[in-house]
This record gives structure tokens, C-alpha cells and sequence, in this order.
């Protein structure tokens, strides 16, 4: 069933305009997604990288949060929205300059909340860092 959300999904993968701050943090958008998961893979650019080498940590953040979203896009009632109320990530190994893939998943689901994972993984396959969230859902007025 195509909701607004999967719509919204479907739209951004055939290029729609992201919202602005998408563009200004240069988080991308999508390239796939199906019932409870979303991926992509994400470049960085040598200007998002510290002084070692390494991917800012709250930029990895910033897109666990993004395909977290995109994957409850993927199961979310016609009739409501949702917002992030809890979002953890842990570190395993430095994301250096290069591809990330990425990939969401809804773990659980209930009428009220919706509990995501996001695996980041460089371009030998390497876990570098996972995290989960909860997406409290809401009626539309």
C-alpha cells in the first residue's frame, strides 16, 4: 500500500528535492528501501574529515538518525507522522575517508513506537558503528 511516506521515499530516490538542511549537511538521500529496512551509501568529502583522517562522529549520527527515519517512512500508518524521541550509537572503528554503506531496519513495532537499527559498514564490508532509535508515533490532526 502506498502511503504518503513511501511515496515521499519513492520521490526521493527519483530525485525530489531533500529538505534544506539535508542539502546544508550534505546527508544525501536514499537508494533503496522495502518493508522495514532502507539503505544507501553515503561519500564523504575530504572537508567532513578530522585532523586524523577520520569521519566526524556526529556527522555518522546525524545519517544513522536520517536512514532511521527513512526505514519507518517504510512501515508508518497513512494516518500519522513520527519523531525521534531516543537515538544511541556506539563506535567500533574509525570511518575514514571513503563510501559508507548504510542500512536501517525496524527491530519492533507498536501502535505508538517504532524501534530502528543502523548498521554502517565501509567498503570491505567492516562494521564501523551501529545504532538504534525510537520513533514515537502521532495522529495527524
Amino acid at each position: 500500500m502506498t502511503t504518503w511516506a513511501t511515496q515521499r521515499l519513492d520521490d526521493l530516490i527519483s530525485g525530489a528535492e531533500p529538505p534544506p538542511v539535508i542539502r546544508t549537511m550534505r546527508l544525501g538521500t536514499l537508494d533503496a528501501w522495502g518493508e522495514g529496512w532502507a539503505r544507501k551509501t553515503w561519500q564523504s568529502t575530504p572537508d567532513m574529515l578530522n585532523a586524523d583522517g577520520s569521519l566526524f562522529g556526529g556527522l555518522i549520527a546525524a545519517l544513522a538518525d536520517q536512514i532511521m527515519a527513512f526505514a519507518a517512512m517504510t512501515v508508518v500508518p497513512q494516518d500519522s507522522f513520527f519523531r525521534t524521541a531516543n537515538l544511541s550509537i556506539s563506535y567500533f572503528k574509525l570511518a575514514k575517508a571513503g563510501a559508507l554503506h548504510v542500512e536501517g531496519r525496524i527491530i519492533s513495532q507498536t501502535r505508538q513506537m517504532i524501534h530502528v537499527r543502523a548498521d554502517f559498514r565501509d567498503a570491505d564490508g567492516n562494521l564501523l558503528s551501529e545504532s538504534t532509535a525510537q520513533q514515537i508515533l502521532q495522529k495527524f490532526k
